[in-house]
């Protein structure tokens, strides 16, 4: 019974990762390429799994989540209080822009779910969805959202899975899409983007804040509930490329509703809603709790022991869960995405800015989780990488770095209004930079094993 809790607690991973951007680029691969990209979508869901576990895994043994540990670690380096306040407007303003400008997209993405199915105005259906959101986010504790999350990852997965199930899929063209990495041509950042939409920095800190909210768990079942969770979320992702695949021509959910439609009845098209539905609005709880569990673990900062004591400095409750804190700063965040959503208004500044903002985080977080779970003076000896997890760790981090590099790059060019330099410049610029990393990286973490 406790496995099966530790399932539906870590299951708003998926929630988190699995919105309408996700489904919109895995459908659109399908459409576009077939099957020939669902081992990226492979890739990225054991890459999403590397990093969660351990960040999962710092909270769990440490008592600092992601936040308060890189605020700690910043500061506690050379450069002292500096750094360290330069690294939480860092990562404050990436993750709290981040999530405002794509909480739009969530509820967007929702609306359209729920527009295949019912005719009402779209910004009276974002206005309902927005109240929904907020309601979850308002009954209690990040435990208890999260338990409730679970429900709306089971009806998306569902409607998902059941619907790629019904199209029959062809098993052989299938497996070997998934098994045998191949890129065809003009599908690079595509490849990127599916990875893209798995590895979030976002989530990083969702998940870690809300390891160290439920440090009674033993750190195997942690570890078999995140597992399963990820794992489960990433054959959903699959699953929406399979579906995607129907498309014959230029993809869009209309298009995507036609079709299913007409091959299964109007009752898939209900389904395909309803797991659009439900992706939107997960996504649009996630990302404000994001939001607010990383303002917390920046201006808290403290280390919380397994009986629920703060410590540090004993301002209890200044940031819990009910704190006017914590809930200014969801409240805002889904604010901005309502506000956008009902005005019809893509918020593609923001989004810009978020992207490059981002393209710094997601290897700055990711290069951080590589060195903490290799410090024997943060996770003792027992908790450090074994050499097949750094092995897979350093693998993922390349791969962040690398997305990073070209998220940064693209977010330079449409800030400066140029064209996106050509795929292939992009991607030999960004892994040149990321090979001149490997040498000091390996000997720090050489260092900090000692």
């Amino acid at each position: 019974m406790k496995r099966l809790l530790s399932v539906a607690l870590w299951s708003v991973l998926a929630a988190a990762f699995i919105g309408p951007g996700t489904v919109t680029t895995a459908a659109k691969a399908g459409a576009e390429h077939r099957y020939a990209l669902l081992w990226a979508l492979l890739f990225s869901t054991l890459a999403c799994l590397v990093l969660q576990e351990a960040s999962a895994r710092l909270a769990l043994v440490s008592g600092l989540d992601l936040a308060a540990a890189l605020r700690r670690g910043s500061a506690g380096s050379s450069g002292g209080d500096r750094r360290g306040l330069l690294m939480m407007v860092l990562v404050l303003g990436s993750v709290l822009l981040g999530c405002a400008a794509y909480e739009a997209g969530n509820l967007l993405g929702a609306v359209a779910g729920a527009g295949l199915m019912i005719d009402l105005p779209s910004w009276g259906l974002t206005l309902a969805i927005g109240v929904v959101a907020a309601g979850l986010l308002a009954a209690g504790t990040p435990r208890t959202v999260a338990l409730a999350l679970s429900v709306l990852v089971a009806v998306m997965g569902l409607a998902f899975v059941v619907t790629a199930f019904l199209l029959a899929p062809a098993l052989g063209e299938l497996f070997r899409g998934l098994l045998v990495p191949r890129a065809p041509a003009g599908s690079g950042l595509l490849v990127l983007g599916l990875i893209g939409t798995t590895v979030v920095p976002y989530n990083l800190f969702l998940g870690s804040g809300l390891a160290r909210d439920n440090r009674t768990e033993t750190l195997s079942r942690q570890r078999f509930g995140l597992s399963v969770a990820v794992l489960l979320g990433g054959l959903i992702s699959m699953a929406v490329l399979v579906v995607g695949v129907a498309v014959a021509g230029r993809f869009s959910y209309q298009a995507l509703g036609e079709v299913l439609s007409a091959r299964l009845g109007g009752w898939a098209r209900a389904l395909f809603a309803v797991g659009l539905l439900t992706a939107g609005l997960s996504s649009a709880v996630t990302a404000p709790l994001a939001a607010a569990l990383t303002a917390r673990g920046l201006f808290a900062g403290r280390r919380q022991g397994g009986g629920g004591q703060e410590g540090d400095d004993g301002e209890v409750d200044r940031w819990g869960s009910r704190s006017w804190r914590y809930r200014a700063v969801w409240l805002s965040v889904l604010l901005v995405g309502v506000a956008f959503g009902a005005a019809q208004l893509s918020p593609i500044p923001a989004i810009i800015a978020a992207q490059a903002f981002n393209g710094v985080l997601l290897p700055v977080a990711a290069l951080f989780l590589l060195f903490a779970v290799n410090d024997r003076r943060l996770m003792g000896r027992a908790a450090l990488n074994g050499p097949l997890s750094n092995l897979a760790t350093a693998a993922v981090v390349a791969t962040t770095v690398l997305l990073g590099l070209l998220n940064l790059g693209k977010a330079v060019a449409r800030l400066l209004g140029r064209p996106v330099a050509s795929e292939t410049w992009l991607l030999w610029a960004a892994l040149a930079v990321t090979a001149m990393l490997a040498v000091p990286v390996t000997r720090r973490v050489m260092t900090l094993r000692r």
